[in-house]
């Protein structure tokens, strides 16, 4: 399992619950410092752990970065498209769309083109952000709808290669969203949430793992 993001929240999780099933997991972020964490963690727990620092928006790197994985731990399955630029980072439009799709493109294909195996399974992580109302970012809202119709595109078209599925979480409890819950807007959406709390990584996690194993073959 190739997970992208992964020094933290939503990316870190995943690759901890899939240590435990006993899946060799390979780590991707920019972040070196909190990808070392968790590759320690996971290495601690006795998995399978490549890491692998990296800009998704490098092709060479990207490249590089299948090719060593690939290397350490053997042909890789599954891919969790996870990485991408908070909504909160300032970042001008064009520019913006590029880095949150043109980095998913660039992993799936790079991905791909390594020969996955049968059983491949690729989830995104999109955001209720580009199903209903975004947020006050206009790139951030119309990147996570655009990787939405993505994935749609993906599982019509390359469904002989691999399965695509797409994962969009509300408000996540993930150092990104430290502090918002108690803010009033946060106080606010949180009143519209059934459960009227915040998703845990955990709960992205397990929603993420059960899309990419065969109980969600079809």
């Amino acid at each position: 399992l190739l997970i992208t993001g992964a020094a933290s929240g939503i990316g870190r999780a995943p690759a901890l619950r899939a240590a435990e099933m006993g899946v060799a997991v390979s780590i991707w972020d920019i972040q070196a410092d909190g990808l070392a964490t968790t590759a320690a963690e996971l290495a601690n727990a006795g998995a399978r752990v490549h890491s692998w620092v990296a800009d998704v928006g490098d092709q060479a790197a990207v490249d590089a970065g299948i090719a060593s994985a690939t290397a350490a731990i053997g042909p890789i399955g599954l891919l969790h498209n996870n990485a991408g630029p908070p909504s909160s980072v300032p970042m001008e439009f064009d520019a913006a769309i590029v880095a949150s799709i043109g980095s998913v493109r660039r992993v799936t294909d790079a991905w791909a083109a390594a020969g996955p195996g049968a059983d491949a399974a690729m989830v995104v992580t999109a955001s209720v952000a580009g199903n209903l109302i975004g947020t006050e970012s206009n790139w951030y809202s119309a990147s996570k709808a655009a990787l939405m119709g993505y994935v749609r595109h993906l599982a019509a078209h390359r469904s002989g290669e691999f399965r695509s599925n797409a994962v969009a979480p509300g408000m996540t409890d993930t150092p990104r969203l430290a502090g918002f819950a108690a803010s009033e807007t946060g106080q606010r959406i949180l009143q519209r949430v059934p459960l009227h709390r915040m998703a845990t990584p955990d709960d992205i996690a397990l929603t993420t793992l059960f899309l990419l194993s065969p109980a969600a073959a079809y």
